[in-house]
C-alpha cells in the first residue's frame, strides 16, 4: 500500500484504523441488510485495491466499502 492513497468523499486522506461515517444508505449484497446514512464504522483496513476499504459493522462482518461513500469521522 505504499503508493496508493485512499481518500474519502470530501478528499480527506484515509489511513489504517480510522473511523468513517457513511454518506448514503447502502444495500449490502447477499443480505437483506441496509446500512443507513450516518452509520459510524470504526477501525477500517486499507486494501490493495484503490478506492476500497475493509471494515466490520455490528451487523455485517468482512464488509468492503468504496471510499467514495464514506467520510472521515
Amino acid at each position: 500500500m505504499s503508493d496508493i492513497t485512499f481518500k474519502d468523499s470530501n478528499g480527506t486522506v484515509l489511513e489504517e484504523g480510522d473511523s468513517v461515517t457513511l454518506t448514503k444508505d447502502l444495500k449490502v449484497k447477499g443480505t437483506s441488510e441496509t446500512l443507513k446514512r450516518g452509520t459510524l464504522v470504526k477501525n477500517i483496513r486499507l486494501t490493495s485495491r484503490p478506492g476500497e476499504i475493509e471494515c466490520n459493522t455490528k451487523k455485517v462482518k468482512g464488509l468492503v466499502l468504496k471510499s467514495e461513500f464514506v467520510k472521515k469521522a
